[in-house]
């Protein structure tokens, strides 16, 4: 499933993932395209904690609760062994874009997502 989701008038058309398996494999060995760029994570509220395990572009992570923005990890780099450092938040949605975006388009903790579901 795809959908568009604004964070200060940028809008991103995501790739939304919920199943189990498809939160662990994330943007392992893929790449953004013209069908999405982002991918958005439904999680369960709480502590979440995601690697970079096998995926070929840096990325931005974003931990998202309530429509707030409340962790950013910049230009997170890709790992290809088993000993991947662990990028942490808190929130109920994560939040995968191409690595520097949100220092790009200064997207900051604090700045909240509208969603066109």
């Amino acid at each position: 499933m795809y959908m568009i989701l604004d964070i200060n008038s940028h809008k991103f058309k995501v790739k939304v993932v919920s199943s189990k398996l498809d939160v662990t494999k994330g943007m392992m060995k893929q790449r953004f395209d013209d069908s999405f760029n982002g991918m958005l994570f439904l999680m369960g509220s709480g502590h979440h904690s995601f690697w970079m395990k096998d995926c070929l572009i840096p990325l931005d992570i974003i931990f998202i609760d309530n429509n707030e923005i409340t962790k950013i990890h910049n230009n997170c780099q890709p790992c290809y062994t088993d000993r991947c450092e662990n990028y942490t938040g808190y929130g109920n949605l994560v939040l995968e874009v191409e690595g520097g975006t949100c220092d790009m388009l200064e997207i900051s903790e604090g700045d909240f997502i509208k969603f066109d579901w």
